[in-house]
């Protein structure tokens, strides 16, 4: 271990003789981990033998699904890597999609798997998976660690690749043979990572592109969240005066009241987002990635704009869109580094802030029954700045990023790119777990919640104070809505009507429990939802009709915008 690395631990190094499953947990602790999240199985269990006793804190998840989905939400709180465990086999592959997810939507983390002994790799052994060919995909980096020797260096360059520059999963696959082996051993502290350093010329030229706009608008995605370039650029975007747009994994970078702000683009986007996107004359495109969910159709995408594309992964820029300047680099030395540039803009920005008055949502929907856009903006709003809502996937994910007020980035936790339902609930664990003082809401479709549903189990095993909204329309309704509108209305295998009664399984559980079914039940449910300690379940009834509106038609432009009326 070199003497700069050592300096950033106050771990000494020195050599120890150690059975391999005790080096993963000593390495971990090198890393700085207090918590990792898992299931125990035959090929890893000496890993967990080596865990009983450690100052690690296991949480026992109930499906191994699960424990990815927490280990990646308590990474997007914590911007560095979480961990998850599991074993050969079907432990590892149901590893899988969370590690597909946090690979789409560049979250660190760190996946440990055991394997059979290196004996009998190959031989089609008892719960034997090809663990790494599988995974290799869905991973920015895997190892298959042949060596005891080799786990010190392998974790430590593990957290280093999962959390520099574009963050992504890193997968750690350890044969049991190497796990129960003893070696001689130096512990490695975090190693340092490296910073894309930005072109001065090409910063310049776009300083010079910028203050010759007359209608430019920023277009921010998830990538500054990732890059912790936050602060940085919500004071350009200030400094500037220039309107901005953002993506779902982007929202809350710019808080959503803001008065620049215009409101998410894309399929499910505002009418004034996506109107001053198709007029701009100017995108300054901020660690976005021209997501087809935004764009719409891409040939009609923002057609009077040049680009300004910034990014620390130099593969997204020009990668959907050509860009007239595209700038690779750390997102907050950029920001920075733009902080002089002060177009004359006024005419756009009151052009922008019109459209935006014109178009307000609305929440006047008439009857008694539950409106969720309002019960979701009402929720948000009560809870105030400590507010983290954790969207499934479905009708409610879009309602939550249309309607929800989000202070920062990391009070909307979504899976943007996969779009994986069963994301919710224990994506709130990690989330609850990785940040106690967060009033931190769980809020999944009927059909999204139960996919994960047992982890009720883990939130009552360790008494997470979670707050968990299930909103209830016994449909699969996105897919519902689809049906309705571009198949004839032939509703094909979207009856969730014979649920069971949530609030009542979710008592077995072990949680409070209680139900809405009618608007004038809102209010009193949602103080009861936020001042109830403990985990606290709200089963919310809406119509089944309900729709996400606007809604851009799949092969249109976002200016070609369907609604309600």
């Amino acid at each position: 271990m070199t003497a700069q690395a050592a300096a950033n631990t106050d771990i000494e190094p020195q050599m120890q003789t150690m059975r391999g499953a005790d080096i993963v947990v000593h390495a971990l602790e090198a890393q700085g981990v207090k918590t990792v999240f898992g299931y125990p199985g035959g090929a890893i269990m000496p890993v967990y033998d080596a865990l009983a006793g450690s100052s690690l804190k296991h949480v026992l998840c109930r499906h191994e699904q699960g424990a990815a989905f927490a280990a990646a939400g308590w990474s997007r709180m914590r911007g560095k890597a979480g961990v998850c465990i599991a074993t050969s086999g079907p432990g590892a592959t149901n590893l899988v999609t969370g590690i597909a997810d946090a690979f789409m939507d560049s979250v660190p983390l760190v996946a440990i798997t055991g394997q059979v002994d290196q004996a009998v790799m190959g031989t089609d052994a008892f719960q034997e998976i090809d663990t790494f060919g599988i995974t290799m995909p869905v991973v920015k980096h895997s190892y298959i660690v042949r060596h005891t020797e080799d786990l010190p260096k392998v974790i430590a360059e593990a957290f280093r690749i999962a959390e520099e520059g574009r963050p992504g999963p890193v997968l750690i696959d350890i044969p049991k043979d190497v796990q129960n082996k003893e070696a001689d051993v130096e512990l490695f502290a975090p190693l340092d990572h490296t910073r894309a350093e930005a072109d001065e010329e090409a910063l310049a030229h776009a300083a010079d592109v910028i203050m010759s706009a007359q209608k430019p608008l920023f277009y921010l995605g998830g990538g500054i969240v990732r890059a912790g370039a936050v602060d940085e650029v919500r004071a350009l975007i200030e400094a500037t005066g220039i309107p901005t747009v953002a993506t779902l994994q982007a929202q809350g970078v710019l808080p959503t009241d803001h008065p620049q702000f215009m409101g998410m683009l894309g399929m499910h986007g505002s009418r004034s987002a996506n109107l001053a996107v198709q007029e701009a004359d100017l995108l300054i495109v901020m660690g976005a990635r021209f997501d087809d969910r935004a764009t719409g159709k891409i040939a009609t995408f923002a057609p009077n704009a040049r680009i300004v594309h910034f990014d620390r992964d130099v593969s997204e820029i020009g990668k959907l869109r050509d860009a007239n300047v595209g700038v690779c680099g750390e997102l907050d030395d950029c920001a920075k580094g733009l902080m002089s540039v002060k177009p004359a803009i006024q005419p756009w920005f009151d052009q922008c802030m019109a459209s935006k008055a014109e178009t307000p949502n609305r929440y006047d929907a008439p009857g008694e029954g539950v409106y969720a856009p309002r019960f979701l903006k009402e929720l948000s709003e009560k809870a105030g700045d400590k507010f983290v809502g954790v969207a499934d996937v479905g009708q409610h994910q879009m309602w939550i990023a249309q309607h929800c007020r989000f202070s920062r980035p990391q009070a909307h936790l979504t899976s943007g790119g996969l779009g994986t339902m069963g994301f919710s609930l224990p994506t709130g664990i990690g989330a609850k777990m990785a940040e106690p003082d967060a009033t931190v809401v769980s809020i999944s479709g009927d059909g999204g919640f139960m996919m994960n549903i047992q982890e009720l189990a883990t939130i009552n095993r360790y008494k997470v104070p979670l707050k968990v909204v299930v909103i209830d329309n016994s449909r699969l309704g996105m897919v519902r809505q689809w049906q309705e509108l571009f198949f004839d209305e032939n509703y094909s295998e979207v009856d969730l009507s014979d649920n069971p009664d949530f609030a009542q399984v979710a008592r077995a559980f072990g949680l409070e429990a209680f139900t809405i079914r009618r608007a004038d039940e809102v209010s009193e449910g949602i103080d009861r939802l936020l001042n109830t300690e403990g985990p606290v379940f709200a089963h919310v009834v809406i119509d089944p009709a309900q729709n996400v509106w606007p809604l851009v038609p799949p092969g249109a432009s976002n200016a070609e915008m369907m609604d309600e009326d």
